[in-house]
């Protein structure tokens, strides 16, 4: 009969996207073999096989959301799942090349003579309590000295914590999702006296005549270590990258988001990183909808040529802010119609409050900065135009109305762009909100935020004005469906009660989602936010 097979406990995961199935109707399976991997906001994971057997029907798909105690798959038992004497071929699958024979007795399932260790989380800085976002070993990998074991990920950087020696893996004692520190217990390794046994002689037999490749040691591997982190793949893609001497850093990823899949992998390996010419167009069609392009939309890819031939170049790995930030600011380019709305307004009376205020804020211990003003002044509009508070939802076919009022704003950091959230601005005073955004702009530079201080926003500013520049079109930061763009103001002579005077004028440009909104009222939007800037009396109104 067959049986459930569930999602186990994942933490504080809930809702977490299905980005890969790994396994097909048909396949026998082994325990700890990996079923499908989840990629959530902060981690992907691969749920591994709790038993063995024949796998009888898949009830997850590609793009579904999964908790635990979500069903899988239907599983059938068999009597062995472990081994099949009538058809060799259908030999679980053994993860990270160990031994598929039968281990020597006495030696623990390992080598003769060998003894177990505890392999700790070295020394790694001042960083403490920091997040397990991949563990790239299992129990019954044959390891290397300088193996990676996990990555962390904390709010400045990612690492790997590499094997201080080879051996077997006994017990992996982490999960994705735990948080270690120096000192941390990762895993329970079988080691011996001389160096671990080449990983050539562990490997297995493939089904059929055909042979696994030898797992190509850390040390001599052509790939580069911090690359190799950085590619968008899940665990069981990075072992067989490795397995293969593949680097990933030069695979292009056809998956979900440029996800490096195992064909990616495989293919590259089995055609020396040169895909075969029949299969150039609908690599680029996979690639094109992997960057945020809809399938069969035709958007052509734009490839980049050997720029090594025309001179010296480097390779210079994004930051992960910064590939994060391409890929989401592409999925908005495409996805939504976006049109930018222009006008100014007279920030005279404004400008001289805030001169006049700054020096007490100061002495407070904050800057007084103009983006308070631009924060209420957005607020105002969004109360009186309360379509730009709203979100199109996922059928596009209703509006989610928000009744609250958080304020995205841009921060330039060194690893790139991020949006820091601002919550209730409409309950705070200026003084308030001037204090907040200095401390989280500080936060923002020095990577410390944390996934939570980037969502729930309701409509981002974006500001240049310390920069320079006289106006720009800013992308909407969907789901968002509107963001103000700001540049540096301008002093410019204007006739005002029939006097030619000089006026401090400040532009602004609107995006918008045009789904939502139409220009008439984007402009009477924008018009509003320029009146309530004009006096600073009107942000009492």
């Amino acid at each position: 009969m067959a049986k459930e097979i569930l999602v186990p406990d994942i933490g504080d995961f809930s809702d977490v996207d299905v980005i890969e199935v790994l396994v097909q109707v048909g396949d026998t399976i082994a325990i700890d073999d990996p079923l499908i991997t989840l990629e959530s906001d902060k981690a992907s994971m691969d749920i591994p096989a709790a038993e063995g057997g024949v796998v009888k029907e898949l009830k997850v798909a590609v793009g579904d959301k999964v908790s635990k105690g979500s069903v899988m798959l239907l599983l059938e038992s068999s009597v062995e799942p472990s081994v099949n004497v009538a058809d060799a071929d259908a030999q679980p699958k053994v993860s990270g090349g160990a031994a598929s024979t039968p281990a020597p007795s006495g030696s623990g399932g390992g080598y003769g003579g060998a003894s177990l260790e505890d392999i700790h989380v070295p020394d790694i800085g001042d960083f403490s309590d920091v997040d397990v976002i991949e563990v790239l070993v299992r129990a019954g990998d044959t390891i290397t000295e300088e193996d990676p074991l996990i990555t962390l990920e904390s709010d400045k950087a990612s690492m790997d914590i590499p094997a201080p020696k080879g051996g077997l893996v006994k017990e992996v004692k982490v999960a994705v999702g735990d948080q270690v520190s120096e000192g941390s217990l990762i895993l329970v390794l079988e080691t011996v006296g001389a160096a671990a046994p080449s990983p050539t002689a562990a490997v297995p037999a493939k089904s059929g005549a055909e042979k696994a490749p030898a797992r190509v040691p850390a040390a001599a591997s052509v790939e580069d270590a911090a690359a190799f982190r950085r590619a968008h793949a899940s665990p069981s893609v990075r072992r067989i990258a490795r397995e293969l001497g593949v680097d990933l850093a030069k695979v292009v990823g056809t998956g979900r988001n440029g996800r490096v899949t195992d064909t990616d992998v495989r293919t590259f390996a089995n055609t020396g990183g040169q895909a075969p010419a029949a299969s150039q167009p609908a690599k680029s069609s996979a690639a094109a909808t992997a960057a945020g392009g809809e399938a069969g939309m035709g958007i052509p890819v734009i490839t980049q040529p050997d720029w090594s031939k025309f001179g010296e170049t480097e390779i210079v790995p994004m930051s992960r802010i910064g590939k994060l930030s391409a890929r989401h600011l592409h999925r908005a380019w495409l996805n939504v119609p976006q049109v930018t709305h222009f006008d100014e307004a007279d920030i005279t009376e404004l400008e001289a409050y805030r001169q006049k205020m700054k020096g007490k804020a100061r002495e407070m211990g904050f800057g007084f900065t103009p983006l308070v003003f631009m924060m209420k002044a957005v607020v105002a509009g969004l109360k009186e135009f309360p379509k730009f508070n709203a979100a199109m939802d996922d059928a596009g076919e209703n509006l989610i109305q928000r009744r609250f009022f958080n304020i995205g704003i841009a921060v330039d950091t060194p690893d790139g762009l991020v949006v820091p959230v601002i919550r209730d601005v409409d309950r705070k005073g200026l003084f308030e909100l001037a204090r907040e955004l200095g401390e989280v702009s500080k936060r923002a530079r020095e990577g410390q935020l944390k996934a939570a201080d980037m969502q729930g926003g309701c409509f981002s500013i974006s500001s240049l004005g310390g920069i320079g520049g006289t106006n720009f079109t800013p992308i909407v930061n969907a789901p968002e469906v509107g963001i103000l763009g700001l540049t540096r103001s301008q002093e410019r002579l204007k006739r005002v009660d029939g006097e030619i005077v000089d006026r401090l004028i400040q532009p602004l440009a609107v995006s918008y989602d045009h789904r939502v909104i139409d220009g008439a009222y984007a402009a009477r939007f924008v018009s509003h936010i320029a009146f309530i800037l004009s006096d600073v009396r009107n942000l009492i109104l």
